[in-house]
């Protein structure tokens, strides 16, 4: 059994026993986590049965029918990856009208994602009728011109904005604004681009959702936990804050930029993801000095007259637990003199 492992092993690393494959030495440590396809095994003289004995003891794992993932894969690849790694396996199987898209091309055009299923690979034919799905494939059927169709990498996938107005169609209101927040967040897209991908949809189901969706799109939303934290805000009935404000104090000096404003209220939000202060690392800093530099900056927030309502992840999942803070932080800046210094709004 030995000899199988280091026989498969060899063939994914391109070593000389695998026949008919030139030896590297430059990538001999290195290993590859590229999904192993069947047929490339078995056109190097390697057996079912060789296949079927890595599964059942080796540790390997059926990726789809004829491609398989390593154990040091399984382990090192998250989620995205596994679905690349899908991708790789499937694509060679399609025919050529058959376009990457929805999640599968947002993985590739490395769009932020929050909870949107990855299990399966989703493609689009410019068909009528005649989409389906299986337990690896979901294959939908619509409308899709050349325009909405770019080459990434040698596949065929929908644009950005074709992707963000198919998902906004396909996902709950949340998981759509993540996915829109990010696409917007780059300034070659623009809305209506969106908004012009939409227009086949027009009369097909989702496509009022889609549309609330993407009148909601903010592409200053810097992370998934804040665009999760505008869909929880509007949600509660909130004010819409102002996102990503710099606050000045009375000499024109800069407090701070915070990531949601209330400014009639008088109060700034704050969402604390678990990468927040890392993000905004100086060079030479650790993470205690960057949470020692946060809770001075709050410090000059508060004393200009802000008040501050924090909120985690775990709190996300408890929206109820944000709108109480944040209207307490109202009530008490109510009858306040007006905070100290000016707001610079982002645009």
């Amino acid at each position: 059994m030995w000899t199988t492992f280091s026989r498969i092993h060899n063939l994914r690393q391109g070593r000389p026993d695998a026949p008919g494959v030139q030896h590297d030495d430059a990538v001999d440590d290195e290993p590859t986590h590229r999904p192993l396809l069947r047929r490339d095994a078995l056109a190097r003289g390697f057996t079912d049965g060789e296949l079927r004995t890595l599964c059942r003891s080796g540790g390997w794992a059926r990726l789809r029918p004829g491609s398989y993932l390593s154990p040091e894969a399984q382990e090192l690849l998250d989620d995205r990856a596994r679905h690349r790694a899908l991708l790789t396996a499937t694509l060679p199987g399609l025919s050529r009208d058959a376009v990457v898209s929805h999640q599968s091309a947002a993985v590739l055009h490395g769009l932020s994602l929050w909870q949107i299923p990855l299990d399966r690979i989703h493609v689009t034919r410019d068909k009528s009728s005649g989409g389906r799905r299986t337990r690896h494939l979901h294959s939908h059927s619509a409308p899709l011109s050349t325009d909405d169709v770019v080459e990434l990498g040698g596949a065929r996938v929908t644009t950005v904005a074709r992707t963000v107005a198919d998902l906004c169609r396909t996902v709950p209101f949340e998981r759509a604004v993540v996915v829109g927040d990010a696409a917007l967040a780059n300034p070659d897209l623009a809305r209506d681009a969106i908004g012009s991908a939409l227009d086949y949809a027009a009369g097909r189901p989702g496509h009022p959702a889609a549309l609330r969706a993407l009148a909601f799109l903010d592409g200053r939303s810097e992370s998934v936990g804040e665009s999760r934290s505008r869909a929880a805000l509007d949600a509660l009935g909130l004010p819409s804050p102002d996102l990503q404000a710099s606050l000045l104090d009375p000499d024109g000096l800069l407090l701070g930029r915070v990531d949601f404003l209330f400014a009639d209220a008088g109060v700034v939000g704050e969402f604390d993801g678990k990468v927040k202060y890392g993000k905004y690392l100086r060079r030479g800093q650790d993470p205690g000095d960057a949470v020692f530099a946060e809770k001075q900056r709050e410090d000059r927030i508060r004393d200009a007259g802000w008040e501050v309502a924090r909120w985690t992840w775990r709190d996300l999942d408890h929206p109820d637990v944000i709108g109480t803070r944040i209207r307490r932080a109202m009530n008490r800046s109510a009858g306040r003199r007006r905070p100290l210094g000016a707001v610079l709004r982002a645009n």
